[in-house]
């Protein structure tokens, strides 16, 4: 699936719109009754914004975003309204130039103050606490397990939620409860590892496997528990490629690596500010992403 802006947006400034938030990737604006989430070309590594915009990386996340949204509805509920935001707004039709592709109205809702994560494999931090102490977030996991392996079943290892440019921290269940209450954190454990099973079956047939996940979830009128944020982006996940998958060592993956693997090489201390990427590297990242939209909306 071919992107269709060929702009490449660091940053959004509408003029005549209320903007309430511009994150790592995304600029929020408020628009009454709902909210205009615009994701910009934005890449961030080492919890840092670089200068470098990565060509249709925006509209990837939203067309996966939206993707995912619509195939687990029947699980749970979601924000999303359209993507079709000029048509939806008037006040927006002026800037179609910058909105098409990366931009989507959404239901206002009250995040929850928790991050739901799901490992279908063991990789990244959970690979290195696993070889110290046999244990994932503090889950005991069998032994003799190796690297990039998937688990039998999935696991629900929340975090908190950390301002920008902090560090989320991996917590239990047990604290996940305490911030949230038992009966929400039920709720979200349910909710995350069936949507992210409903996606790892399908991704697998489309030759990708997600090795894990977050997602974020949200409460609107009378309490009602609904899927927020992005949903299943190389931003939020790790995809790999299943043909190149093989357990007892890392993987390839669809991400931002090439990103973090150049900054590694250069020597970065990963303090602000950090540097702008070569032309090849960013069109690397650039058509990684894009060749996991084009896999999976096939």
């Amino acid at each position: 699936m071919p992107i269709t802006n060929k702009n490449i947006i660091l940053e959004t400034n509408l003029e005549d719109q209320n903007l309430i938030n511009r994150g790592k990737v995304r600029d929020l604006y408020d628009m009454g009754d709902n909210l205009l989430i615009v994701s910009s070309d934005r890449i961030s590594a080492y919890d840092s914004v670089l200068p470098t915009g990565i060509l249709g990386k925006g509209e990837v996340l939203t067309k996966l975003s939206q993707f995912w949204f619509s195939l687990t509805k029947d699980i749970i509920g979601n924000h999303f309204i359209t993507q079709d935001v000029c048509s939806q707004d008037d006040s927006l039709k002026g800037y179609a130039d910058i909105l098409e592709g990366r931009s989507m109205i959404v239901k206002k809702a009250k995040p929850l103050l928790v991050e739901c994560i799901v490992r279908g494999y063991i990789t990244g931090s959970g690979w290195g606490e696993y070889k110290k102490n046999g244990t994932v977030c503090g889950i005991e996991l069998k032994k003799g397990l190796v690297e990039s392996e998937k688990l039998e079943t999935p696991i629900f290892t929340p975090s908190t939620k950390a301002e920008q440019g902090e560090h989320d921290e991996n917590i239990n269940f047990e604290r996940c409860s305490e911030i949230i209450g038992l009966d929400l954190a039920n709720k979200v454990k349910e909710y995350s590892i069936e949507i992210y099973s409903r996606a790892r079956d399908y991704a697998e047939t489309k030759g990708i496997l997600i090795a894990d996940t977050k997602f974020e979830f949200g409460l609107i009128e009378n309490d009602e528990l609904i899927l927020i944020d992005e949903v299943l982006t190389p931003d939020s996940s790790r995809f790999w490629p299943k043909n190149l998958y093989e357990a007892g060592r890392g993987q390839q993956s669809y991400d931002k690596q090439f990103v973090r693997d150049y900054l590694t090489s250069i020597g970065w201390d990963k303090n602000p500010p950090a540097p702008a990427l070569p032309e090849d590297i960013a069109k690397k990242t650039s058509d990684k992403y894009i060749e996991a939209l084009s896999l999976l909306i096939s």
